[in-house]
């Protein structure tokens, strides 16, 4: 019969899910994370990563390859794409919250390659305990969904990302939630033309989010 005993470290981490006052005290947590089997082909969980007091906080969809290395939200080729466009629109990613829908890199091995597998309606549900007591423990007044999981993630429905992009939707509980694609859509075009055409309306949209967050 399988052992089911929890290790006291990891009995501290599940306790510590309910009474996490900080977002490193939640960060923490996290990183004995169970709810969904996603934990047991990732290298760690990666927990989102900003400041305590963002007033704005950009959602993706789950860790990539190197982030999961690195234990880093957006630090790969999307990541690299997404800071190069925010410094372009004036917004310091120092002062925003970055972090995803999902914690933990969903792949299927190819070789020695890991290729990104989208995360199902189930596994993004059982991390939205995390993305809520994000929300509530910073309390921005602005987030904005990278993609159509993010949005699914924020907003509890499929919403079609590019008929609403660029549109703000306010939530029963007051949140403004602006909707735009996610950053490695731009990477995955291949002529240069359209690349350069989509990288120049993200900025548009980065743009647009500099001034909600002013408002």
């Amino acid at each position: 019969m399988p052992d089911r005993r929890v290790s006291v470290r990891h009995a501290e981490l599940i306790s510590a899910e309910t009474n996490a006052n900080s977002v490193t005290e939640l960060r923490e947590a996290a990183q004995g994370c169970r709810r969904c089997s996603l934990w047991r082909d990732a290298t760690q969980t990666v927990f989102g990563e900003g400041p305590d007091n963002a007033k704005v906080i950009f959602v993706g969809e789950q860790p990539g390859d190197q982030e999961d290395l690195a234990g880093k939200p957006f630090v790969g080729p999307a990541g690299k794409v997404f800071d190069a466009i925010l410094d372009d629109a004036g917004v310091d990613r120092q002062k925003v919250y970055v972090t995803n829908a999902v914690k933990h890199f969903k792949f299927e091995p190819r070789g020695k390659r890991r290729i990104h597998s989208k995360p199902n309606a189930g596994e993004v549900q059982a991390c939205r305990w995390w993305l809520d007591k994000e929300f509530e423990l910073i309390k921005p007044n602005l987030a904005v969904a990278l993609g159509a999981t993010a949005a699914l993630s924020l907003l509890g429905k499929a919403t079609p990302v590019m008929k609403m992009r660029g549109q703000v939707i306010e939530r029963e509980d007051g949140l403004r939630v602006f909707i735009t694609i996610h950053p490695s859509f731009i990477l995955r075009i291949r002529e240069a033309a359209d690349k350069e055409a989509e990288r120049e309306r993200f900025l548009h949209d980065m743009k647009q989010v500099k001034r909600l967050m002013a408002a």
